[in-house]
């Protein structure tokens, strides 16, 4: 669990229409989108949709539709009063004004399977910093729409909306802000549409279910902006636990059309066992981490999105601190494509992408020391999908097929094509350590059984897991690392004998900036 896996071994149809009224058309300026059906021109940027959805929230009911529960602002609890005395299948309409749950720190709406809470507009649900939870329980099919939630104090890694996860919830046109932990939890089927995930404690969204399975996760067309106020990595020194979005062990999630800026962290984080994921069409600007890391995870496409000017803050303060890892804004930590494992592609699939300013591009990393049953395993407890017995990672028989490869996540099978990289230093206000490409390991120590010791991994992640860059254009003084960190390579000879990487891409130093 984390990004700082490595530092075990380094040292260290209506709503259709709503979403597009959601949003407005903001793309790269001075140039086109690709044409639909053509072969991708690694040139134009895509012409990705900024879901503007904090600055002009949709508006809900301004009266109660037909049969609904008028809920009243004056009567504090009235809310949770209402939907523990109703059938299940009810509506209820908040009215305008501030509502307000009764003063326990436990109170908390409890709904019924097919409810549906829609806010008026200027309906908002506080927690008045009293409260931790406002929606939670196990009932199936909830919607809530068109609701301001604020100002509740979950615990850490805990959430306020959807908080036990419950499955086949719609969470749409709502603004969940201002909270401690995470403004919402995720079950399975969700679907998280056109809201406004601003400002909450640690995560916008904590997809993770801690029983059964959490697929067929959607998040289309949402605003994510400012979260980790509580600065939980400086608190917690690499605990891997904070992100506008983290996912964790989600089995098929499709991630689109959002935009996802100015947090602080990393804006999008799959974190352990996470596969089938198709993540498109978003904007990921101006994060003080990585844009995206994709961690011990499985099989995903990542393609038509504009990323830019992200881990400014992390990668400086790394680079400034003397570190010489290429910290990355697209981040693939052990994580690749599995045939075995069932999704809608058996690669990672990176292409059609605009990365522009960032520090740094992607990074493609394998920690030797990290696999099923090492001490180095920051997802401490859990193995790979391959191998459902954590204790048959051990000596002897990881040392030999097929548990010496299924015991270990690795970064294989990672196709990038037809992206755009734009350098300009003087943008991005560095002079070294910002511009680089990379596909390396650590050399393996760590722990004295471990059979990944020596450059074993290193050699097989830069040459003999299928790991390709191709057809892409670079513009600006990138650099390239392969194998470990100390082998900063020009263009042509990461293009040459033994890397061999980036055929028919181009690259033009002048032109970054």
């Amino acid at each position: 669990m984390g990004i700082n896996g490595r530092h075990w071994a380094l040292a260290a149809a209506p709503l259709a229409l709503a979403l597009l009224a959601a949003t407005g058309c903001e793309s790269t300026p001075g140039t086109r989108a690709n044409t639909p059906g053509a072969r991708a021109n690694p040139t134009a940027a895509p012409s990705t949709p900024v879901a503007r959805v904090c600055a002009k929230p949709a508006a809900g009911p301004a009266k109660a539709p037909a049969g609904a529960v008028t809920v009243d602002p004056k009567v504090v609890g009235d809310l949770a009063a209402k939907t523990k005395s109703s059938p299940p299948n009810t509506t209820f309409w908040l009215r305008p004004g501030k509502h307000r749950l009764d003063p326990d720190r436990y109170a908390q709406v409890i709904p019924k399977e097919g409810n549906r809470y829609l806010g008026a507009p200027g309906a908002v649900l506080d927690g008045g910093k009293k409260n931790q939870y406002a929606f939670g329980g196990t009932a199936r099919n909830v919607t809530i729409r068109y609701l301001t939630v604020q100002r509740f104090v979950a615990p850490q890694d805990e959430g306020v909306v959807n908080h036990d996860s419950a499955d086949g919830w719609a969470i749409e046109h709502a603004t969940i802000q201002h909270n401690s932990g995470a403004g919402l939890m995720a079950g399975a089927r969700q679907q998280v549409r056109a809201n406004c995930l601003r400002e909450n404690g640690q995560y916008g969204m904590n997809a993770y279910k801690a029983t059964g399975r959490l697929s067929g996760l959607v998040v289309e067309g949402n605003e994510i902006v400012g979260n980790n106020t509580g600065d939980w990595e400086r608190r917690r020194k690499g605990c891997g636990c904070t992100g506008g979005i983290k996912f964790w062990a989600v089995n098929g999630a499709d991630v689109r059309g959002n935009w996802v800026h100015d947090n602080r962290g990393t804006g999008l984080w799959a974190d352990t066992n996470n596969n089938d994921f198709r993540i498109e069409k978003n904007v990921l600007e101006d994060n003080d981490g990585a844009a995206l890391i994709y961690e011990t995870s499985y099989n995903a496409v990542i393609r038509n999105n504009t990323i830019r000017r992200n881990n400014w803050v992390e990668g400086r303060r790394e680079a400034d601190r003397g570190d010489t890892f290429p910290f990355a804004t697209v981040y693939l930590s052990e994580s690749g494509g599995e045939p075995r494992i069932r999704a809608r592609t058996d690669k990672i699939e990176i292409y059609r992408n605009v990365l522009e300013n960032n520090w740094s591009g992607i990074t493609l990393w394998e920690n030797a020391d990290r696999f099923c049953n090492s001490p180095a395993n920051t997802s401490s407890g859990d193995c790979t999908l391959l191998v459902k017995d954590t204790d048959r990672c051990a000596k002897p028989a990881i040392a030999t097929a097929p548990l010496y490869a299924d015991c270990r996540w690795k970064t294989q099978r990672v196709d990038i094509h037809d992206n755009r990289f734009v350098l300009d230093k003087s943008v991005v206000t560095c002079t070294v350590k910002c511009d680089r490409m990379a596909v390396l390991a650590n050399y393996g120590t760590y722990p004295d059984w471990s059979p990944y010791q020596g450059e074993r991994v290193a050699e097989a992640i830069t040459h003999e897991q299928h790991n390709r860059w191709h057809d892409n254009v670079y513009l600006g003084p990138w650099k390239f690392v392969a194998q470990d960190q100390s082998r900063v390579l020009d263009f042509g000879q990461w293009q040459g004998t033994p890397y061999q990487q980036d055929a028919d891409s181009t690259l033009d130093t002048r032109a970054g900036g």
